[in-house]
């Protein structure tokens, strides 16, 4: 706590400094609404100019209520501009900045639609990749090439403070218990399998992504590591348009079909969405030195083989929005996803054992066909109510989801023995199960004033998961039989009742912004699972954000949350994964969940030029702490079965985790058609329990992105991004490196384009070496994953817009309608 509060005296005292040398400065503010339907016009380019001049000085996009508010603009005259797809230009002249720093109302701005087929759109300003706010970043997925004929994993790898390792697993942070969320609600796919789930969102249908790691009251308390909120793409524009993206490569294809309808009070938007990994095989070597106390024997183990991979994955939905009166707004969707993966390889094994003088024991050789698969269908259905009221920012969300998933995985295995004279062994398994949640949520907001705003709801969250073991055995005679001790149900049930309040405030004369709040949430959990019982149990989650503005271009944030971690389905199922008898892995329902506080300080500064710096640290605490944990056994029973010379790999709540860390990003357009970005992210964590004790590991995480815009709509853009090995509890997690290189072409006045995309051009493969120990055991694992892609992309927007005045065209209404995503709570 000491090392936050220097840090916030040092920012503090920089900014000062930075702000006497800047002087005082004003600021722009406005509305924009469409002017036959009197709703508000987001992501509306407004830009500014200083009169007489061609090009904008600054700028920015209007925000999902329409309205903008553009800072640190010096004493003179000025010239606004505001442009959007599909409308008429705005130009207001003559708006003044005084000497004294004043704020000029622009009030609300009326955007008339064109009513032809549109030929072509100038943009002046675009929304810049990385957007810093009081209580998230949000990055901009619109422009980013290099994950163009990608995935939401490749998108992930470009977001600050988020990690992505080759196996999909994602951390923000530096901690893996994150929260994931699409259009703001919950989706059960993410229970299922997060990695494939990941890799089924084509990057073409993602507007942005959200990180929130102190989020706030009004939130769910669950994920220590904070929020990851993943915004689709949908349209508001009246009329009908839509747009086709699709892309082949060596490794990935997919494509994408999205089509928006909005007439009057009535709005339309339905997608489609498909992608697969191509067949994939990379190589593996796992070599382990063991030893047993019990007769003072030592053994070797080597496992070289061969794996072969592949994915396939869609997505569709459709939501349907109406605006029953200008207060009122109903928006219902519903959505289908379907992923899987194929998993088959090869291995060949040697087992040699010593006595303790260490003469050989034992040669065994062996050979072992591994193969399994895993594939969910979800369906998420949503309704929606907002109501508006006369006063600005006073409005009342009700929300229904509900999400039903149903997933199978299996696996089967057989070891031939080529010495020994041991029976051949092999077994086979079907676990289907499915995981049913459903969210039901108030809430309502209440402004007084300009400076006072107070906020409160309740929720209640009730999940049910359901699934079936079934396990069979080779026999002699190379027939399977049911084995009964392995098969069986496990049934989970979880109700979780919420209720939250918080307040933000401007205090000291709009000086400092304050926003906290306190969240209870009482959990009730019950299992048919013989020996579990688990308690209820009820948490108090406060947070604190504490934001200061200088100077309109530099701000100063510190926050404080309380976070816990419920142990999610795949945590839970004790289901035994033998597809390598040498190496099981399991389900713990004894789980606890997880509890975590953060402290957290940034600052940010802009600058009139577009360069943008923001630096970040953190200090995080979890106690109770979910992690993975591997011991040795000798002679592993499995409901009725040995195994010998097992690592077992299991969750397990393992003593308390801390974490130091620090992050740094910084965007600088070198020049008008030259731009350079670098995120780079530090942690030190240190883990004690009372099984190994203390242990502590520093990584990082360095990218670098540069892109360079040709004439004639022609752009290039590379990506390198490094992740740093890093000491964990039980060994060394390995370091990895890939580099992305993308090219585009806009044609078709922009509604076009084409695009050429490679992965690790010039390296085929990525060598890793990782290595576990514990008691009586050492590994070392080292493979080779490929990772080499090329892919060609295509893309094309169409849209002919039309529009009408209704009967209540001609009012003016405070406030418009559009189709709020309502976030998670």
């Amino acid at each position: 706590m000491r090392t936050a509060i220097y840090l916030l005296l040092v920012f503090s005292l920089f900014s000062l400094r930075l702000n006497a040398q800047t002087g005082t400065k004003g600021k722009i503010s406005g509305k924009v609404i469409d002017a036959v339907s009197k709703q508000p016009v987001d992501y509306a380019t407004v830009s500014v100019f200083k009169q007489g001049a061609t090009s904008p000085f600054n700028g920015m996009s209007t925000d999902v209520k329409g309205t903008f508010n553009i800072e640190n603009i010096p004493a003179g005259d000025y010239t606004i501009t505001v442009d959007f797809l599909g409308y008429k230009k705005s130009t207001i002249d003559h708006v003044v900045i005084t000497d004294a720093g004043n704020t000029a109302q622009v009030g609300t701005i009326s955007l008339q639609p064109v009513s032809n087929q549109l030929q072509g759109v100038t943009i002046t300003a675009k929304v810049p990749i990385i957007e810093n706010r009081i209580d998230k970043m949000v990055y901009n997925a619109a422009n980013d090439l290099t994950a163009q004929n990608g995935a939401a994993i490749d998108v992930l790898k470009k977001v600050p403070q988020v990690t992505v390792d080759l196996d999909g697993n994602v951390e923000l942070q530096g901690q893996s218990n994150v929260r994931f969320l699409i259009n703001g609600k919950p989706s059960s796919i993410f229970g299922a399998s997060l990695a494939d789930a990941l890799q089924a969102i084509p990057a073409s249908q993602i507007k942005s992504i959200e990180v929130i790691t102190s989020p706030g009251a009004k939130y769910d308390a669950a994920g220590t590591g904070g929020i990851i909120n993943i915004i689709l793409k949908d349209s508001k524009v009246q009329g009908i348009n839509g747009s086709v993206n699709a892309s082949g490569g060596t490794r990935f294809q997919n494509g994408s079909f999205n089509f928006n309808a909005r007439k009057g009070n009535f709005g339309l938007n339905a997608f489609f969405s498909g992608n697969a990994q191509l067949k994939t095989t990379g190589t593996n070597r796992n070599e382990r030195n063991s030893s047993n106390p019990n007769d003072s024997t030592t053994s070797h183990l080597v496992q070289d083989g061969s794996n072969t991979s592949t994915r396939s994955g869609y997505q569709s939905g459709i939501s349907l929005n109406w605006s029953i009166t200008p207060k009122d707004e109903l928006t219902g969707t519903v959505g289908f996803n379907h992923f899987g993966n194929h998993n088959y390889g090869f291995t060949d094994q040697q087992s040699e054992k010593f006595n303790a003088d260490g003469d050989l024991i034992s040669n065994l050789l062996s050979t072992r066909n591994s193969d399994s698969r895993f594939k969910t269908n979800a369906t998420d259905v949503s309704l929606s109510y907002k109501k508006t009221f006369k006063n600005e920012g006073q409005e009342l969300d009700v929300l229904y989801t509900t999400s039903y998933g149903k997933n199978t995985f299996s696996y089967f295995n057989e070891q031939d023995y080529i010495t020994g004279g041991y029976q051949n062994s092999g077994s086979r398994s079907n676990n289907p199960g499915n995981d049913r949640e459903t969210n039901i949520s108030i809430d309502y907001t209440h402004p007084f004033g300009k400076t006072l705003t107070l906020e409160g709801g309740a929720k209640a969250v009730i999940e049910n998961l359901k699934n079936v073991v079934n396990t069979d055995t080779l026999l002699a005679d190379g027939s399977y039989v049911n084995n009964a001790d392995q098969t069986y149900a496990f049934n989970y049930k979880r109700q979780i009742y919420a209720s939250y309040f918080s307040v933000s405030a401007s205090l000291f004369k709009n000086f400092l912004d304050v926003k906290g709040g306190l969240r209870n949430e009482y959990t009730k959990t019950s299992t048919d699972f013989s020996g579990v019982t688990i308690p209820s149990y009820n948490i108090l989650a406060p947070s604190l954000v504490f934001s200061h503005k200088i100077g309109g271009t530099q701000s100063v944030k510190l926050s404080y949350s309380y976070r816990i971690e419920r142990p999610n389905y795949g945590d839970l199922n004790p289901f035994y994964n033998i597809a390598d008898p040498n190496n099981i892995s399991t389900g713990n329902p004894n789980l606890k969940p997880e509890k975590g506080q953060q402290f957290e300080l940034s600052y940010n500064k802009s600058f009139d030029g577009g360069a943008n710096f923001s630096v970040g640290s953190f200090y995080r605490h979890n106690t109770a702490d979910i992690q993975q944990f591997t011991t040795r056994y000798d002679t592993l029973d499995v409901n009725g079965r040995d195994y010998s010379n097992v690592l077992l790999t299991t969750r397990a709540n393992i003593g308390t985790q801390s974490s130091v860390g620090g992050n740094l990003f910084a965007s600088v357009p070198v020049t008008k058609k030259l731009s350079l970005r670098t995120n780079m992210f530090f942690v030190n964590r240190t883990n004690n329990n009372p099984i190994i004790g203390s242990v502590s590991g520093f990584t990082y995480r360095i990218n670098l992105n540069a892109s360079y815009q040709f004439p004639h709509d022609l752009a290039v853009e590379g990506f390198l991004n490094y992740n740093a090995s890093q000491r964990n509890l039980q060994g060394v997690r390995p370091s990895f490196m890939f580099y992305n290189l993308a090219l585009r072409k806009q044609f078709m006045n922009k509604k076009a384009s084409l695009g050429l995309v490679a992965a690790n051009p010039f390296t085929h493969y990525i060598n890793q070496r990782s290595t576990t120990t514990g008691d009586g055991f050492d590994q070392v694992n080292i493979r080779r994953f490929p990772l080499q892609s090329f892919g060609i992309s295509f893309s094309y927007k169409f849209g002919k817009l039309e529009f009408s005045k209704n009967k209540d065209g001609e009012k003016d209404r405070e406030e418009g309608g559009g189709a709020p995503v309502p976030a998670d709570r």
